[in-house]
């Protein structure tokens, strides 16, 4: 299989978006009451849940496309939608990045940054 690392990139990508959302979507009420308070400093106090659920959104597509791209790496010689699916998915992080430095919530960025490294390494290799 030569397709091994963009594979496993992907779905590293795929769970952690879909899981994501998943729990958005779940527990939207008190993903948002967490967040006003996370935000209330900032400029995005007043734009919490429209803000909440671009992200989800985000998230959603970014996770759909990595798991279309995993199908089309396995079933086709073309990888464009793993690659629109790793591009999406670093979009998707530089968003809720930006969010963490506007709360100055920086282990939080961290952490983000931690999940950025391999999805810019998925555009990489599917480039």
């Amino acid at each position: 299989m030569t397709q091994a690392a963009p594979i496993l990139l992907l779905l590293l990508l795929s769970v952690t978006f879909l899981q994501s959302g998943y729990d958005k979507i779940k527990d939207w009420k008190g993903n948002v009451s967490w967040l006003k308070g996370h935000f209330s400093e900032t400029i995005l106090a007043k734009q919490v849940p429209l803000a909440l659920f671009t992200i989800l959104i985000l998230e959603i597509f970014s996770g759909v496309l990595c798991v279309s791209g995993i199908i089309e790496l396995f079933t086709k010689t073309s990888s464009q939608v793993a690659y629109y699916g790793a591009i999406l998915s670093c979009l998707t992080l530089i968003f809720l990045l930006f969010g963490q430095r506007i709360a100055k919530d920086y282990d939080g960025a961290r952490t983000i940054v931690i999940y950025f490294v391999p999805a810019i390494m998925a555009v990489y290799i599917l480039s």
